[in-house]
């Protein structure tokens, strides 16, 4: 199978899933997604309380190498069970997700672009940014209602982990970005650059152009 690789990094909040959604409406069936999100490193050993405190932002804290394996696996055709985290209880679910090889793969997550391997498996690399602000509130509406956090737990992790960890490694992986989107949702000729990629790649490969 001839695929196309996407990944799409950003800082958290800044849009990474919202434009990820979009391609999907657009071509549907030929796109698989895999977030770096469910490649969180399982901690057992640990309560809830000691896994609460652990830096979720740097890049030590994913089993990228894993990641990479399932990737190379998809892009040779074959079927991978990836790991399910669970935002809530800070930790893997122990449940697997069946991911299907397809035309089109889109890896997303915010450290994507800090791993060389990761990297070398990506065929498109776009990087999506936003205000800081902007990136916050979207950071507390998404933790408090779709993740079970406190408003102060999220006001913490974010000055004492996501901040410095953003300026430290995500905002300088921006330079590994083939496409860097500003605020996609105003900046629709992007979008559109993205989706006439892979509509021609799409074309190439099956004859139907959407």
């Amino acid at each position: 199978m001839n695929t196309l690789v996407i990944g799409i990094a950003g800082g958290s909040g800044s849009g990474k899933t919202t434009l990820t959604r979009r391609l999907v409406e657009e071509f549907g069936g030929y796109i698989t997604v895999i977030s770096h999100d469910d490649y969180y490193r399982s901690h057992d050993e640990l309560t809830m309380e000691e896994r609460s405190r652990l830096n979720y932002d740097h890049p030590d804290a994913f089993d990228t190498a894993l990641m990479c394996e399932h990737l190379r696996l998809l892009k040779n055709g074959i079927a991978v069970d990836s790991p399910v985290y669970d935002y809530a209880v800070h930790n893997r679910s122990g449940r697997t997700s069946h991911v299907l090889p397809n035309l089109v793969i889109i890896v997303e997550g915010i450290l994507i672009f800090t791993s060389e391997e990761l990297c070398s498996l990506l065929d498109i690399k776009v990087y999506v940014e936003a205000d800081a602000d902007l990136r916050l509130i979207r950071r507390i509406l998404r933790d408090t209602q779709e993740r079970a956090r406190s408003l102060q737990s999220v006001l913490n992790q974010y000055v004492n982990t996501v901040k410095p960890m953003h300026e430290l490694y995500v905002e300088p992986s921006r330079k590994k970005a083939d496409l860097v989107v500003p605020t996609f949702r105003e900046n629709p000729v992007a979008l559109e650059m993205l989706i006439a990629r892979v509509r021609s790649h799409v074309l190439a490969n099956t004859g139907n152009p959407s």
